[in-house]
C-alpha cells in the first residue's frame, strides 16, 4: 500500500469524543451509533469523499480552543456501514492516521468538528510497522496471566500467529484500561513503545494496581 500523503487528508473533520475508545492506524474499530447528533455525523461523513471521522478522547482538564479534548486523536475512515431496524447504525472505522488537534471549528452541525494537523505521524500512513526487539514468548506469557486473572477467554492460536502490529494494536484497543491509559497507548511514538506501555499496564494490574476497583 502506498503511503497516504498529508495533502490527501482533510484539515477539518467531524469529531466523535468517546471516553475509553481507542482507534489506531491500520486497525479497525466497530461502533454502535444511536445518538441523533452522531447519526447525523455518520450521514454527513458518508456524503464526503474521505468518509473520515476524528476519534478523540475527552479531557475535561483542557480549556481554550481545545474545549476539553485531548491533544492527539486518530482519524478513521468508514469501511463498513449498516442500519438496524431501530434506525441505529453499525459502523466500522479503519484507522488512517493520528493527528494533533489545532482547535474546534464553529458551525451549525449538531456534532463537533475539529481542525487537525497531520505532521509528525508519517509512520501511521506507511503500510505497516514492525517491533523486532521484544521477547514475544515472554509477552504472551504475561498476557496469559492477565487473561487468567481477569477470567477472559482468547483464541491463543490466533494470537500466537498474529503479526506484531496486529497483536499489540488489537490488545491496546480491546483490553479494559482507564481512558488515560488508552490515551498513553495512542500517543506512544512507536509500536515498540506501545508494546512496552501495554506490558507495563498489564504488569501494574497483576501487581494489584486495580485491586480496590475490582472489590467494589
Amino acid at each position: 500500500m502506498d503511503m497516504i500523503k498529508i495533502g490527501d487528508l482533510p484539515d477539518i473533520l467531524p469529531a466523535f469524543p468517546l471516553p475509553g475508545a481507542l482507534l489506531l492506524p491500520r486497525s479497525r474499530l466497530p461502533l454502535h451509533i444511536f445518538e441523533p447528533r452522531y447519526l447525523a455525523m455518520i450521514d454527513d461523513a458518508l456524503k464526503t469523499q474521505d468518509r473520515m471521522i476524528a476519534m478523540i478522547q475527552p479531557n475535561p482538564g483542557r480549556t481554550g480552543d481545545e474545549k476539553g479534548l485531548h491533544a492527539i486523536g486518530c482519524a478513521g475512515r468508514i469501511t463498513q456501514f449498516s442500519e438496524t431496524e431501530e434506525g441505529r447504525y453499525m459502523v466500522t472505522l479503519g484507522g488512517v492516521s493520528r493527528f494533533r488537534l489545532i482547535g474546534e471549528v464553529d458551525g451549525f452541525q449538531p456534532y463537533r468538528r475539529v481542525e487537525v494537523n497531520w505532521d509528525g505521524f508519517e509512520q501511521d500512513r506507511e503500510s505497516s510497522e514492525n517491533d523486532v526487539k521484544y521477547d514475544r514468548d515472554a509477552f504472551l506469557n504475561l498476557l496469559s496471566k492477565y487473561f487468567t486473572v481477569r477470567d477472559l477467554s482468547a483464541d491463543w492460536e490466533t494470537l500466537k500467529e498474529a503479526d506484531d502490529e496486529l497483536l499489540v494494536n488489537s490488545l491496546s484497543m480491546m483490553l479494559d484500561f482507564e481512558p488515560e491509559d488508552k490515551q498513553a497507548l495512542l500517543e506512544a511514538p512507536s509500536l515498540s513503545t506501545r508494546r512496552e506501555t501495554l506490558a507495563t499496564l498489564i504488569e501494574y494490574f497483576l501487581r494489584g494496581g486495580d485491586a480496590e476497583e475490582m472489590m467494589q
